[in-house]
């Protein structure tokens, strides 16, 4: 096993440490339902951020990238504002510059006293944050000014069964292998904000200014799935459940304006906005734990066994167009949420979707034909392994543009007690692009850059790539930098040190690009910014 990779012993020290000052606080919150919202407050740095370099390398010049962007969803927010993965066909690209690293300019935004990390980030018609930031008294749905990232507004969500869950049994790995409550939330074309909450219901929040300047959330819809999805789940109020819960893990629109929602039990449905009429399917036996992406042909889900094509029927039941198994491996790696593909599928290029496996030696990125002509035996384009014996695995989106894939490393981080003390994971990015020809696909590049946990996204208005890096340090400081790679390349051009210690981890939480040119980074205990300076 890797030295890098946190051991038994730590975690047993960790764990005894946690109890001992965490979990008093946490349950003190608890009882007093939250905390009421802060002034802004800097995310506060580890000892050792002045022994560490805050930047290294060169400004970039703006190289912007050639080719046709994803399509433009009818009923999503404008690529680049409305998603995690930034557009529907989960390209995680932004058709504007992100910073090119002119003195570099970082601030912070703490969320809650504990927790607080903002995920999914959108930005509205007026380049507000529309963001969801977990904490320990539950999710918020949160607007956010983009240069001082004051709260503007928030709305208070569920708590979430695992938050429970955590807090009782001391076993706080069951949070950050929870991908559901909203996490995964889109901007429509109106602006609102679309997820489901952990009470299985999908919520639309549209957010609007008052007279006097200050600004709300309301509710303008609420579907209840609960009639067709199990929910009884763990709660301050219902501690031993006798039934199912099976927690919603993401939603996005069709192309006709249905609502399609998946949980993690493998339930498939959709909302039908106009008449409120809810439909599902179960593929039995299948876990969801990702996002899914949508293009005019269909709706891409991939489960811990196989990479679907849906459509819906006339009366919205999902209905699988076609079905591809993937190697799933012989169990759960360091780095995966479980055992099966961490990607969201990417749509792209002339008719493609790509995942990546789980297979036990070496993860392989998977690129398939998405016809629904196309013969079983003859879908699949490439398979290519990527980074070394034993040690890969991603839980996290591909990149695509043009025929061009970009792949990132996870294996070995599991949540932030992994990388404590300095630590860091294997790491590796790869470029992989599909022939001209659809003939195979060819690795154009390797880096070794170690980014454990990020979605990573590619500026094509500048031709970087924006990764979150932590690399082993000697002295046991936990130094994270938001780095800049060259996409055509592969050379790391620049980094900038964003903060140290574990409230700087981002855990699984993207990278996002402003349409002012700032990049947002999501992570434990609230949110980054850094932007060009003067």
């Amino acid at each position: 096993m890797s030295t890098t990779l946190w051991n038994k012993e730590d975690d047993r020290m960790f764990r005894r440490a946690l109890n001992c000052a965490v979990v008093p606080a946490i349950a003190a919150l608890t009882v007093i339902g939250g905390i009421s919202p802060a002034q802004a407050d800097e995310i506060p740095k580890a000892p050792g951020h002045r022994l560490v370099s805050h930047y290294e390398g060169a400004p970039a010049t703006a190289a912007p990238l050639p080719g046709q962007a994803p399509p433009q969803h009818p009923f999503l927010a404008p690529n680049g504002r409305s998603g995690m993965h930034s557009d529907a066909a989960g390209s995680a690209t932004s058709p504007w510059s992100g910073p090119l690293g002119k003195n570099p300019q970082v601030t912070s935004e703490k969320i809650a006293a504990l927790g607080g990390e903002c995920a999914t980030a959108t930005f509205d018609a007026g380049g507000r944050l529309v963001t969801v930031c977990g904490t320990f008294s539950g999710f918020k749905v949160k607007l956010l000014e983009p240069r001082t990232l004051a709260t503007l507004a928030e709305y208070q969500l569920p708590q979430r069964s695992s938050t429970v869950e955590a807090i009782t049994s001391l076993d706080f790995a069951k949070i950050f292998k929870d991908t559901s409550g909203g996490a995964y939330f889109y901007l429509d074309n109106q602006d609102r904000a679309v997820l489901a909450d952990s009470r299985q219901h999908v919520l639309r929040l549209a957010h609007s200014q008052n007279p006097d300047g200050s600004w709300k959330f309301t509710v303008e819809n609420d579907w209840d799935l609960t009639g067709q999805v199990p929910h009884d789940c763990v709660s301050w109020t219902n501690l031993w459940p006798s039934g199912t819960c099976d927690p919603v893990t993401s939603v996005m629109p069709d192309w006709n304006g249905r609502i399609w929602w998946v949980t993690r039990q493998g339930r498939v449905g959709t909302v039908d906005p106009g008449t409120g009429t809810i439909r599902s399917i179960r593929l039995e036996g299948e876990e969801i734990q990702n996002s899914f992406s949508v293009a005019e042909d269909g709706v891409s889900i991939v489960t811990d066994h196989a990479l679907y094509s849906f459509r819906a029927t006339a009366d919205g039941t999902p209905e699988a167009q076609w079905r591809q198994t993937y190697d799933r491996g012989t169990g759960t790696k360091p780095g995966s949420v479980n055992q099966g593909s961490g990607t969201t599928p990417d749509l792209f290029g002339n008719g493609y979707v790509a995942i990546t496996d789980n297979a036990d030696d070496r993860m392989n990125v998977l690129v398939y034909k998405r016809g629904t002509d196309v013969p079983a035996d003859q879908r699949l384009v490439c398979k290519v392994p990527v980074f070394g014996s034993g040690a890969s695995t991603t839980d996290n989106s591909l990149i695509t543009w043009g025929n061009s894939i970009v792949v990132e490393n996870n294996y070995g981080y599991e949540n932030p007690t992994s990388l404590l003390l300095g630590k860091s994971v294997t790491g590796g990015v790869s470029r992989i692009d599909v022939r001209a020809d659809g003939s195979g696909c060819d690795t154009v590049w390797q880096s070794a850059i170690r980014s454990p946990s990020v979605v990573p996204k590619l500026s094509t208005g500048n031709g970087l790539l924006y990764f979150y890096e932590k690399e082993p340090n000697v002295w046991g400081i936990d130094a994270w930098y938001l780095t800049a790679v060259d996409f055509r390349t592969g050379e790391r051009r620049w980094r900038q040190l964003t903060g140290t210690g574990p409230l700087y981890d981002n855990n699984w939480a993207p990278i996002t690009l402003g349409p002012d040119g700032t990049a947002y980074v999501g992570v434990f205990n609230g949110i980054v910014a850094v932007r060009d300076g003067g």
